[in-house]
């Protein structure tokens, strides 16, 4: 680690931090499914701002669970309100009993918030009438909008790009190197795909993050039909140079791994992200092939499972 921090420390002299701080404590700056390992505070507890954005990064079951919760809501507000109009004003066959008029009173509303108005429950009335249409003209805004969030959800490109779960340390032609593999879990095109690793250490004597961007083999590909092998080769110019296992986990290292693609389908550039710790690196260890042989009609085959696999 010796030979490591002085080529660091110029490197933070120059004001390079990543973006992500030079004052981390002893834990990751980026989990392994790409987040940032960052808690905000101060910020106001309900901001309108984002509303939007919150609605199409939720879970999936957490969105379903708010669009029936949202759609229950209004059906019992308006239930209640056809309540304090009175159930008189409406013509229907339930009884006088309270539950009966709720009933009755929801299922009108879900019935008018969807302007489908087909059940056997009318508004008789001025009130009436006006509270109906008023709902139905909430109802068609409110359908509209999820609409929305439904196709902004499903029409936001995002890449699916799934990381080794370990990355290695092993001989690489005539020296060694670091490396790890990408695959894409979707079957559609990338093409153009860029990968940065950026290398953070802590300084022992400071306990500042040092960040160094590591020289790649292949930097880049074209077409990305099958797995990637990213490859860092630890020449005596690298900052891994005589460094080993103890000395990177002495200098809380971790591996920060940046893709970037094009994607053919949405014709928009998709971004991914992950981190190696030092505890997640393999020594002496090779990934095993994904990619077989070509059989006789020349197709070749990636199998996906393969993708954590060493020898």
């Amino acid at each position: 680690m010796s030979f490591a921090l002085p080529f660091l420390r110029r490197l933070a002299a120059s004001g390079d931090d990543l973006g992500l701080g030079t004052r981390g404590g002893p834990s990751r700056a980026i989990n392994k499914d790409g987040s940032f390992n960052l808690r905000r505070t101060g910020t106001p507890r309900f901001r309108s701002y984002e509303l939007y954005h919150q609605l199409i990064t939720m879970s999936l079951p957490r969105f379903a669970l708010v669009l029936l919760g949202g759609n229950l809501a209004v059906n019992l507000l308006f239930a209640c309100l056809y309540l304090a109009v009175g159930m008189e004003h409406f013509d229907r066959a339930g009884g006088p009993a309270l539950l009966s008029r709720f009933q009755d009173a929801f299922f009108f509303s879900a019935q008018t918030l969807t302007t489908v108005g087909n059940g056997p429950i009318h508004a008789v009335g001025a009130l009436a009438n006006a509270v109906a249409a008023l709902e139905s003209l909430l109802g068609l805004l409110g359908f509209a909008l999820a609409c929305g969030l439904v196709y902004g959800r499903f029409s936001r490109p995002h890449a699916r790009i799934k990381f080794s779960a370990r990355a290695v340390v092993a001989p690489y032609r005539d020296m060694t190197a670091f490396m790890f593999r990408i695959v894409n879990e979707r079957s559609n095109q990338l093409i153009e795909v860029e990968a940065t690793v950026t290398l953070s250490l802590r300084d022992p004597e400071t306990g500042v993050l040092l960040y160094s961007t590591l020289a790649l083999e292949r930097k880049r590909i074209n077409l990305f039909p099958s797995n990637w092998t990213i490859v860092h080769p630890i020449t005596p110019e690298s900052p891994l140079a005589g460094m080993g296992a103890d000395d990177l986990r002495q200098g809380d290292a971790e591996f920060i791994v940046l893709i970037k693609a094009f994607d053919d389908t949405f014709a928009q550039t998709v971004y991914a992200r992950s981190s190696y710790k030092s505890g997640e690196v393999a020594w002496g260890m090779r990934f095993v092939p994904m990619v077989s042989a070509r059989d006789e009609s020349g197709m070749a085959t990636v199998d996906l499972g393969l993708l954590d696999a060493m020898e």
